[in-house]
């Protein structure tokens, strides 16, 4: 298990994070084949074409914390010598504070008992914990995407993005939501998309006082998400730059 009490902020996050990490695919994706290349005095990280390398993606990384399998441990960005310690990331050390979190207040966090100890199994846990916190930074501070990026020795890092990827309307959710949905287990779907729409700045209001279905609404159009009695969706119904209604049903 990841550090596990401070998944129920990820778990928080998932539906929000998820969408705007497929917003950063789709853009990566136009590039083809492509490299990454972070330049921290110049405060850039950047994807280019490996076949055509005027093809750019220039984003501002905000370092947020190091995973690193020799000392076995997570430093946040604030603690770092290359970090920031009035940063963006300093802004979960602060909600740490605030609400009693101690893993947000130490500078460094050692690997749980239970991580793997070495090996291609200790890698992949490094990464599912990157995702994790990457979730993490974009429920406390708000940005978004995220990108987890290998440094070497096994160590990522991870960072959030000021990129330019479009604002994810309720349209675009609406349109991807069944495909992210099969592959993204939500341990609050009901609590998922509230705060979705919190982070997207989409209006919300449930359907009832059973919460039984949530509407949410911008620009684009409208969705209305219907929860079954353990708070999954179930299915989504919506109404799009002024069409006809549309409704998907979601996979169990």
């Amino acid at each position: 298990m990841t550090f596990a009490s401070l998944q129920p902020l990820a778990d928080r996050a998932a539906l929000f994070a998820a969408l705007r990490q497929d917003a950063l695919s789709e853009a990566l994706d136009s590039l083809g084949e492509h490299r990454w290349d972070a330049d921290m005095t110049a405060g850039t990280l950047s994807f280019s074409s490996t076949t055509d390398p005027s093809r750019i993606l220039e984003t501002r990384p905000h370092l947020i914390a190091t995973i690193a399998p020799g000392p076995r441990s997570m430093l946040w960005a604030w603690a770092h010598p290359q970090g920031d310690a009035q940063g963006v990331a300093a802004q979960l050390r602060d909600y740490g504070a605030q609400y009693s979190l101690d893993e947000l207040t130490q500078a460094e966090l050692a690997f749980p008992e239970d991580a793997p100890a070495n090996g291609d199994e200790l890698g992949a846990w490094i990464a599912d914990t990157a995702h994790q916190i990457g979730r993490i930074a974009v429920e406390i501070t708000g940005r978004s995407p995220y990108y987890s990026a290998p440094i070497g020795g096994g160590t990522r890092a991870v960072f959030l993005l000021d990129a330019p990827v479009p604002q994810t309307t309720v349209a675009d959710a609406v349109t991807k939501m069944p495909r992210l949905l099969a592959g993204l287990e939500l341990s609050d779907a009901r609590g998922s998309v509230w705060d979705a729409a919190r982070l997207a700045g989409w209006s919300m209001q449930w359907t009832d006082e059973e919460f039984t279905g949530a509407t949410v609404s911008d620009a684009s159009g409208s969705a209305t998400f219907r929860f079954d009695d353990q708070a999954r969706i179930t299915n989504i119904e919506g109404a799009l730059g002024g069409g006809a209604a549309e409704s998907a049903a979601v996979p169990s």
